[in-house]
């Protein structure tokens, strides 16, 4: 059966090589294997590629390409697998073995086009990338938005002809000159500090090359280029960002079943006889057996809101999506964030399961990594700020950096190795050899590149591209015969695909969806009830329009929503489109055919309530022409939100857009302004909105056959002299002597409308839908997924280091200052300094110590206790860990410890030097949160004085406290930072650097108890944690006592540490005492008591957890916390506790006055200093302001240019009143972006400064309110000067000074009303969600959609009394209208004919204008007809609205009483949601558990 082979197929009995398995002697690259009868040999479980053997000759080994498995070959490569996992025993084996042959196996290589047409291996020469940035830059403020022109200036005049390129960004080398390969069935470990480049290498290896300025430089993947790639086989090469991105409401089954559906080839390339329903069922029961999910295909993966799987369960989802993709080439981008030790390992294996099945070149970047994970990996790239300092075999990596130098100290990892040699405090150097070794990146890249290390990937590129050439011919041939689509399935039934999987989500976030047609149901039962029974009389006219704009506008309005929706899925789709499962386009189709029975049930449900409860015409033509129009217009302006989403990159920008565009679907709809009062500027926006169709559609099928019957008082004349024949109705339309108006004369009058456009509209408003959905697909697939860059430190102007402030002016790169420690020029210094560092910090004097602690929660059927009978104690200059495996109780016994737990009930005997807990104790002892969050816009060294001024007792003078943080800065290495602001979002500190900064803040405090730390290494590479612990190793040595939770740390850290206490699962505690040199005494404890004994190379942390059983559901040893308890180490922590007591509580020590206050400094300098940082963030966040400017500034614009000049006619007064509408409504979108900046500050004192009673919530919520209103004063007298003048109000300094009060007052308001929603609101989404629905209440009672008089009396008797917006309006309007004279434009009037026993139309008239209820006036209007204007002056009108201008004193009064009103209740409900309802549930939790424990 001799046959040519292509590269990757099994080899020649010759050419067969294999790495041992077990990996137990790393040194023995090779070994032969007996061939089996087929020729076909086993996969190999660690590498295969060409190699150099000891003797220097070149040997061939196999490349692991296409390769079909044999079962043999399957058995071998699942053998690395954990030997504990939940799949045990030969069964299981045997068919995991069965459905790894069917899927990869002999017979599905035969039959797929897909297999035989596959790129293997991946080549990269001299790949350099280059972004846009420094890497450094100042802090923008207000101030910038004003000076940017001129300092653009000055540096066109200082600088010359290098300022003449200031425009232009500048660009940095991310990676520079990268030579290597990854063959099939080989793995990569990428190593490297944060910010050093992994991310950009595997990005752009993963051909996503979004975001950088230039790829240099040649990738060929199987011998294609990149841009082949990308044009024909895309899916073949993956990039897997570091989050897993999946949609949480949908099942572990239903997610891999998707992407298996997308990816299921068709008929030819599949067995004979399998149905696509047999590939799918198989291929999922391949993927949940080969990664342990099987048990947990039923769950939902879940997210931050929804519960779901673990996070180890959800990275092996994202890897059997991986491998649906049967990618050649595959890169992970740090995905054991956040995983503990052992889910790390299982998660590694998976991979290297997949890289064996699959034959992937699996390229994979960690940050901490255990030398048992390192073993899985064939080769390994170190990336030092942007060179390659090593590429080559992972075994060999260790050899070659001793060679140069560098010495690896006992117990560490090759991974910790390899990142240490770059830092000075981390690397160990060999004697003699100071001065030659290598330091900077650029002499790591010239050391590789003299080295044998380089020669060797020179050679094994060669000898891999030969054999990619060599059977260059066979793979094209195949490739023609089957031309490659980038997708699997057609674009129709990509769509089917993604319609069911929509369906899918929303029947699993069901709730969502119930309680948003419960809101909907609920206000279409109030605006029915504001229309209710709307007569068919004149009385009904101006409401049944009102009812139809508000109808259409409510439903189109809802579509804002999705904006959310789209920025919130836009990952997984970009994923999914990287994957190349689906086209974007087809996603957008895919959505429009999920809402078309969404939004019927929608608009049926508020169309059914409303349209019957306002008497709209009932006849079924009417009703389902009415239907039909408001469903198209909803399914459009979805439509048209998407469209905006799909083009715009974040969710500002698209609210900024959509708010503008929301102001003209309003006004231009013809029901504010009618058309032919428009204005021509502005007046071609009605031809372009989808709204003012679908409005003249509605209206004229509603009044096209309405006989509207004339009642008083528009009956004119009307009164006893008056005579039947001689009147007529004053109502737009009305016909001389009628008093009956016929509707379709009704709306050609008003609003030029005509009911022969009917279905021309219709087509209309279904060409915009068709378009707007065309615009969503394109948008769609022009977006790019994993956009890469680099990340920014940014420093305050004036406190940036001298050559970052010169580089950035002169937009040069400077020194990177982003890497951390590693290159702070302080830092050689600082590290022989150190003791003269820490001599000034703080001691702890006091001993805290905890007995019998426990802690219960209360739980359906009973109560579950977290914590049981622990005791311990902290003593100054000692540094203790506490550890164990996830779910142990770590963080439970932290907060119990801290007095921050708010739920259940804690037991225990809590002492500090023998007596009980002062006032102080929360803020006498800092605690380090394990996430990271600070004031963004605050600098280092700002962070530090607002902890040190608000902590630190009010005795201690403030310079002594400034002084106090310099110390701080110095001891944790932070001087180069100190003035750089914090950041978020990819700006600012690093992971590292923010680390120091949580530790920083809490000693700025002069903790005088303890240091509790939750998890400080997590998220962190080893180098970095490795610092973070010899910070705290040297506080310890300062007199600090330090308690520290860590999960599962490295032998290195866990030497540093004195003490342990190690817990298991339920909170028991399994050793509690001191740790001994490396370890001895936890060793021999454990040893002593029966546990296996120790390795001498072994991590301690690593052995103590394996011996107890953490985390193994087998374990079937001995009870270590029974043993634990039985112990005599045990008995005698207990006297010592007592001895420290008894010894402590004698020894009379003044106490500290200082102890009985709960907060050190008093509440007004707490407000003032609070509210001075929220100042000072409002000031550098001018993206903020700017947003709030540019809304007031063109919405006053929009405004004014709409309503330009208003005249003395009806319809003049009714732009007034309209004018006056528009301004309310610029409340929503300015509440929607205040709203984030409240609930920012409530997150920052809520999660952080609220528990280390820094200061009180009073001080929060004034610091919180205080920065808005100077901004929001300005922006509204910006608004009115925009606004008040272009409209020809009143010019009277009463008038307009009135007008300008009540604007700014109507600024207080809404920033108040914003705050009032916030302070109730769980997070931003329901805040923003809550807005239209509180502002739909304000606006449809306060008389202007249904005027006072037409109000039904349930309405009319108390909520347009109770409604704000009624008092500001009638303030408003009577001011704006107060004594100018009417005059009605002809189409305004209402003629009637003059009775021939009279001789003037006044005299005919004066009777009924003479009546205390008329208005308006009659004039002669020639040919024997009376005109009649409805309205003689300005108040006549406001009358009609139940406004008077005598009231407008009264109005601003009650306004204010409003402003003041929310403003208390920010106060009242912020406490409410801070405090009470956590006190509430405290309280109602203590009598549970006092209950259930009687």
């Amino acid at each position: 059966m001799e046959k040519d082979s292509y590269p990757g197929d099994p080899p020649r009995d010759s050419e067969q090589h294999l790495r041992s398995s077990t990996a137990t002697d790393s040194t023995s690259d090779t070994a032969s294997l007996p061939s089996d009868p087929e020729g076909e040999k086993f996969a190999p479980i660690q590498t295969n590629q060409s190699s150099r053997s000891r003797n220097g000759t070149l040997t061939r080994r196999r490349t692991a390409g296409g390769g079909p498995l044999s079962n043999d070959e399957i058995t071998h490569a699942l053998s690395h697998r954990q030997t504990s996992s939940t799949y045990k025993g030969e069964e299981d084996d045997n068919e995991i073995v069965r459905l790894v042959s069917r899927m990869f196996g002999h017979e599905r290589k035969a039959n797929s086009d897909e297999e035989q047409t596959r790129h293997h291996g991946v080549v990269w020469k001299n790949l350099t990338v280059k972004g846009v940035g420094l890497g450094a830059a100042i802090q923008p403020t207000n101030a910038d938005i004003f000076l940017g022109l001129p300092r653009l200036i000055k540096g066109l005049l200082t600088r010359g002809r290098k300022g003449t390129s200031a425009g232009s960004a500048p660009l940095r080398t991310i990676l520079d000159d990268f030579t290597g390969c990854v063959r099939p069935g080989e793995m990569l470990l990428v190593l490297g500090r944060p910010g050093s480049g992994c991310s950009t290498f595997l990005k752009t290896i993963g051909n996503q090359r979004s975001g950088y300025k230039s790829v240099e430089g040649d990738i060929h993947y199987g011998g294609t280029d990149a841009d082949t790639m990308v044009d024909k086989y895309r899916s073949e090469v993956l990039y897997n960002p570091e989050e897993d991105l999946h949609y949480a409401t949908l099942t572990v089954r239903e997610t891999i079943m998707f992407a298996l559906k997308t990816r299921t080839p068709d008929k030819d390339s599949r067995l004979p006889g399998e149905s696509r329903k047999d590939y799918q069922e198989t291929f999922l029961s391949t993927i949940a057996k080969l990664f342990w999910i099987e048990h947990c295909l039923g769950t939902k993966v879940g997210g931050e809101i929804v519960r779901g799987v673990s996070g180890g369960e959800k990275k092996r989802v994202s890897i059997g999506e991986a491998l649906v993709t049967k990618a050649s080439v595959q890169c992970w981008d740090n995905s054991t964030k956040g995983l503990d030790a052992s889910t790390a390992s299982e998660y590694v294996q998976s991979l290297r399961s997949l890289t064996n099945m699959a034959h992937a070149s699996t390229l994979v970047a960690l940050y901490q990594a255990s030398e048992n994970l390192y073993k899985q990996f064939d080769k390994v790239l170190l990336i030092e700020d942007g060179k390659c300092a090593y590429f080559g075999r992972a075994e060999h990596a260790r050899e070659y950096f001793e060679n140069l130098g560098f010495e690896c100290p006992p117990r560490w990892t090759t991974p910790d190795f390899l990142t240490s040699v770059s830092d000075v405090n981390a690397r160990r150097v060999k004697k003699d050899w100071e001065d030659r070794i290598p330091r900077s990146a650029e002499d790591f890249q010239r050391a590789y590149r003299n080295s044998e290390a380089y020669k060797e990937n020179l050679r094994d590129i060669e000898d891999f591209e030969q054999e990619v050439k060599e059977h260059e011919e066979e793979r094209e041939e195949a490739r023609r015969k089957a031309p490659k689509k980038n997708y699997t399935v057609p674009f129709h039934q990509q769509v089917m695909i993604l319609t069911e999987r929509q369906f899918k989500i929303m029947y699993g976030d069901r709730g969502t969806l119930i309680g948003k047609w419960s809101i909907l149901t609920f206000q279409a039962l109030i605006i029915g009830s504001l229309f209710y029974n709307l007569p068919t009389t004149s009385a009904g006219t101006f409401t049944r329009g009102g009812a139809m704009f508000f109808v259409l506008l409510f439903n189109a309005l809802l579509a804002l929503a999705e904006l959310t929706d789209v920025f919130a899925h836009r990952p997984v789709m970009l994923k999914h489109k990287s994957f190349s499962f689906y086209r974007p386009s087809a996603y957008a189709v895919a959505q429009v055919v999920v809402d078309v029975p969404i939004i019927f049930i929608q608009v049926t449900l508020f169309e059914l309530i409303v349209y019957f409860m306002a008497n709209l015409q009932r006849t079924p033509s009417q009703f389902f022409i009415n239907f039909l129009f408001i469903f198209t217009l909803t399914m459009t302006m979805y439509s048209f939100f998407r469209a905006v989403g799909a083009f715009c990159g974040s969710l500002d920008v698209a609210t900024r857009i959509t708010g503008v565009a929301i102001q003209i679907l309003v006004v231009y709809t013809g029901y504010l302004i009618p058309p032919w009062k428009m204005h021509p500027w502005f007046k071609w926006l009605i031809w372009i909105n989808p709204v003012q169709y679908a409005f003249e559609g509605i209206m004229t099928n509603e009044f096209y056959n309405l006989d509207i019957q004339c009642i008083p008082p528009q009956i004119v004349p009307d009164g006893p002299d008056a005579q039947s024949g001689y009147q007529t109705c004053a109502v737009q339309g009305s016909t001389p002597d009628q008093l009956v108006v016929q509707g379709s004369n009704y709306i050609r009058t008003a609003f030029t409308y005509s009911r022969s456009h009917l279905w021309r509209n219709f087509g209309i408003i279904i060409a915009f839908f068709i378009f707007f959905v065309a615009l969503t697909m394109l948008g769609m697939e022009l977006q790019k997924p994993n956009k890469g860059g680099s990340s920014v430190t940014i420093f305050k102007r004036g406190e940036a280091p001298k050559e970052v402030e010169k580089a950035v002016e002169q937009k040069e790169k400077p020194n990177d200052i982003e890497s951390g420690s590693q290159s702070n020029p302080s830092n050689g210094a600082t590290s022989d300094e150190s003791g003269e560092g820490v001599e000034g910090i703080a001691r702890s004097e006091s001993v805290f110590t905890f007995q019998n602690v426990n802690y219960t929660i209360p739980v359906s059927g009973g109560k579950r206790q977290l914590l049981k009978d622990v005791q311990g104690y902290v003593r100054p200059g000692r540094l203790t860990a506490l550890v164990g495996a996830s779910g142990a109780g770590k963080t439970t016994l932290l907060n119990a410890l801290a007095q921050r737990l708010d739920f259940g009930v804690v037991t225990g005997d809590f002492l500090v030097d023998g007596k009980p807990l002062p006032r102080s104790f929360q803020r006498a002892t800092g605690f380090a949160e394990q996430q990271d969050i600070h004031e963004p816009t605050a600098t280092v060294r700002e962070s530090l004085r607002f902890s040190a001024l608000l902590r630190q007792p009010k005795e201690v003078p403030i310079q002594e406290k400034y002084d106090y943080c310099e110390k701080i800065i110095d001891l944790l290495e932070m001087r180069p930072i100190a003035g750089a602001t914090v950041g978020a979002g990819g700006t600012g500190l690093n992971q590292e650097q923010r680390k120091r900064l949580t530790i920083a803040v809490e000693l700025a405090s002069k903790p005088s108890l303890l240091l509790f730390l939750d998890e400080p290494t997590s998220g962190l590479d080893s180098l970095a944690a490795f610092n973070i612990v010899r910070f705290l190793r040297r506080l310890a040595d300062a007199g600090q006592a330090i308690l520290c939770t860590i999960h599962q740390p490295s032998a290195v850290l866990f030497e540093m540490f004195d003490d342990l206490i190690l817990l298991k699962s339920g909170g028991r505690t399994v050793y509690n005492g001191e740790l001994g040199q490396d370890s001895s005494k936890l060793i021999e404890y454990f040893e002593k008591n029966g546990g296996k004994k120790c390795p001498p190379n072994a991590n301690p942390a690593e052995y103590m957890l394996e011996v107890i059983g953490a985390g193994n559901p087998t374990y079937k040893g001995q009870d270590w916390a029974d043993v634990w308890a039985d112990s005599e180490n045990c008995k005698n922590l207990t006297v010592d506790i007592d001895k420290i007591i008894e010894t402590r509580r004698n020894n009379e020590k003044e106490r500290n006055k200082d102890d009985d206050r709960e907060y050190a400094m008093p509440i007004w300098t707490q407000i003032m200093t609070v509210t001075k940082r929220s100042f000072i963030a409002y000031w550098r966040t001018p993206e903020y302001n700017i947003g709030k400017f540019a809304l007031h500034i063109f919405t006053g614009l929009f405004n004014t240019f709409t309503f330009w000049h208003l005249g003395n006619s009806y319809i003049d007064m009714q732009s007034r009143l309209f004018s006056v509408f528009m301004t309310l409504t610029i409340c929503p979108p300015l509440i929607q972006q205040l709203q984030p900046r409240f609930l920012h500050f409530r997150g920052l004192y809520e999660s952080r400064e609220a528990n280390s009673k820094i200061y009180n919530w009073t001080a929060f919520v004034t610091s919180a309110i205080l920065p808005e209103l100077p901004y929001s004063i300005i922006a509204g007298s910006i608004y009115f000067n925009c606004w008040y003048w272009g409209i020809w109000f009143p010019r009277d300094s009463f008038s307009s000074g009135f007008t300008w009060m009540l604007l700014m007052l109507f600024e207080l308001f809404y920033v108040s009303f914003g705050q009032f929603i916030a302070a109730i609101s769980p997070n931003e989404l329901l805040a923003s969600l809550l807005v239209p629905c509180f502002f739909t209440f304000i606006v449809a009672f306060c008389g202007v959609v249904v005027p006072y008089m037409a109000m039904p009396t349930f309405w009319q008797s108390w909520m347009y009394w109770l409604t704000p917006f009624h008092y500001l309006l009638e303030a408003f309007l009577g001011v704006l209208v107060h004594n100018i004279p009417m005059q009605c434009v002809e189409r305004e009037e209402s003629f009637f004919s003059l009775p021939p026993d009279q001789n003037s139309c006044q005299s005919y008239a004066s009777s009924f204008l003479s009546q205390p209820s008329a208005s308006g006036y009659v004039r002669d209007a020639g040919n024997n007809m009376c005109a009649y204007c409805q309205y003689s002056d300005g108040d006549q009108f406001a009358t009609n609205f139940n406004v008077y201008y005598s009231h407008k004193w009264r109005d601003y009064g009650i306004f204010w009483a409003f402003v003041m009103f929310n403003f208390a209740a920010v106060f009242a409900l912020s406490w409410l949601y801070l405090h009470g309802v956590n006190d509430a549930k405290r309280w109602v939790s203590k009598r549970k558990a006092r209950r259930s424990g009687l």
